[in-house]
C-alpha cells in the first residue's frame, strides 16, 4: 500500500510520471486502473482525452468520474493499482455544481488515508502564481490548496513534477 500525491504546472509530466510509476508498479502484478476527472466539453479537450487514453494502451482500464471520486476510489480492489487524474478538474467539476467542497474534501481524504492499494493521485499546482483579481478563481486555488495539504498529509510520498522532472517533496 503506496499513496502518492503528483502535483506539477500544466504539461509538466506530471500525468507522464504518475503513469510510468503505475506501469512499474504493476511489474509485479495487479490492474492498472484510470480513474479520470476530465469531461469533454469541446474539440480541445476531447483531443487531449483522447491523446491520453492512446499513450495508455489496451493494458489501463478507464473509469470516467467527474464528480464521484470517493465512491470510484471505494470500489478498486486491493490489486488494483490505481492512478487518479485530475484533482483540479474534479475541484472546478464541483465547483461548477455548487457542491461542499470541505465535506467533499473531508471524504475524498478519509477515501485515501484506508485505501488498501497502490494510489497515485495527479494534481496541478495552482498556488505559485499571483493571488486570482476574481473571487471564483480565488476560492478554486484555495480549495486546492487545501486539498493538496490535506493530501500531502496523508500520502506516503509527494512528488513535484517540473520540466518533466521529478523532484521528490516526502
Amino acid at each position: 500500500m503506496t499513496r502518492t500525491l503528483v502535483l506539477g504546472g500544466a504539461r509538466s509530466g506530471k500525468s507522464m510520471y504518475a503513469q510510468r510509476a503505475a506501469e512499474a508498479a504493476a511489474a509485479g502484478g495487479g490492474q492498472l486502473v484510470m480513474i479520470v476527472t476530465a469531461e469533454a466539453g469541446d474539440d480541445e479537450m476531447r483531443g487531449r482525452i483522447a491523446h491520453h487514453r492512446a499513450a495508455r494502451g489496451p493494458a489501463w482500464r478507464t473509469r470516467e468520474t467527474p464528480l464521484a471520486l470517493t465512491d470510484a476510489l471505494n470500489e478498486l480492489g486491493e490489486t488494483d493499482i490505481a492512478v487518479i487524474d485530475c484533482l483540479t478538474l474534479w475541484v472546478s467539476n464541483l465547483m461548477m455544481k455548487d457542491a461542499d467542497l470541505d465535506a467533499e474534501t473531508q471524504n475524498l481524504t478519509q477515501a485515501i488515508r484506508t485505501h488498501r492499494g497502490r494510489l497515485i493521485i495527479v494534481s496541478n499546482e495552482v498556488g505559485f502564481g499571483i493571488v486570482p483579481e476574481n473571487a471564483l478563481a480565488r476560492r478554486f486555488r484555495d480549495a486546492c490548496g487545501r486539498l493538496h495539504q490535506n493530501l500531502g498529509a496523508a500520502a506516503d510520498e509527494v512528488i513535484l513534477v517540473v520540466a518533466g522532472q521529478p523532484l521528490k517533496i516526502k
